[in-house]
């Protein structure tokens, strides 16, 4: 049986995404195929090339969003994402899809023409970057002739692009959607924040159904998308909701314990 993977974006929060994959590990749940955006991307190109779930925290351990080192100098941006390239190569050394263990599959925008880019073959690292860079706070990642930012911003919950290889898909999404007041949004980088979740949530419910397994950690409303030093924290909400998740569709857990016998 073929597992398909699908990991949203969600800044900081897609740690929540290494803690629902420590717990599907504990199930004995594998996948086949990973798709992924932002957050998602990162988590998803470092499994599939075999990570471990400690390395992989280990990584967003490291990563410092507000260095200066990490600045954008004469680039439409605050950070430069291409400034991460050398920490990601000490994980993907072969910078390239076909070294992956696991099939994989990431989007990012062309900022130029507004089209949809799906990566899944040729230079791997610089894709992934372009998937992460958040509109605003990241430059854009030149590739090529275009010019690309986060892939939430057209389809932060790519199911569809694994889907059609899959008997079974799981889905860790990561962006709540709750009704808010308006004193907490007192800044503008706050509205800025909730009018980005607003276009990902209407663009991502009507996948839900298409997932055999939907993991929603709880509680991670309360944490932004920067929200670096709440790693542990973020973590753990993602591997209590799997646990809480698994264990409420047994049906789910018996099709994948049925598809090992046979």
């Amino acid at each position: 049986m073929k597992i398909g993977l699908v990991l949203s974006g969600g800044g900081m929060r897609g740690v929540a995404h290494i803690g629902a994959i420590k717990a599907l590990e504990e199930h004995n749940i594998f996948p086949s195929y990973i798709a992924g955006t932002s957050a998602g991307a990162v988590v998803g190109a470092l499994y599939a090339n075999g990570c471990s779930w400690q390395h992989m925290l280990e990584l967003f351990k490291t990563v410092d969003l507000f260095s200066v080192k990490k600045y954008a100098r004469n680039k439409p941006g605050f950070v430069d994402a291409s400034k991460y390239y050398d920490l990601l190569r000490t994980y993907l050394p072969h910078d390239n899809f076909t070294s992956l263990k696991i099939p994989l599959y990431i989007t990012a925008t062309n900022l130029l023409d507004g089209s949809l880019k799906v990566f899944h073959q040729g230079e791997l690292i610089r894709p992934v970057l372009a998937s992460a860079a958040v509109p605003g706070f990241f430059a854009p990642v030149q590739i090529e002739d275009g010019y690309y930012i986060d892939g939430g911003t057209l389809n932060t919950f790519p199911v569809e692009l694994i889907s059609h290889f899959c008997d079974q898909i799981v889905g860790v999404y990561v962006n709540p959607f709750k009704k808010v007041r308006m004193e907490h949004l007192k800044h503008s980088y706050h509205i800025l924040e909730r009018a980005y979740h607003i276009i990902l949530a209407n663009e991502s419910l009507s996948k839900f159904e298409d997932c055999n397994l939907l993991i929603q950690p709880k509680g991670l409303e309360n944490y932004n998308m920067f929200a670096v030093k709440n790693i542990d924290t973020i973590f753990q909400l993602g591997y209590e909701s799997a646990m809480e998740e698994i264990r409420s569709n047994p049906s789910f857990i018996l099709t994948m314990t049925s598809s090992v016998r046979d």
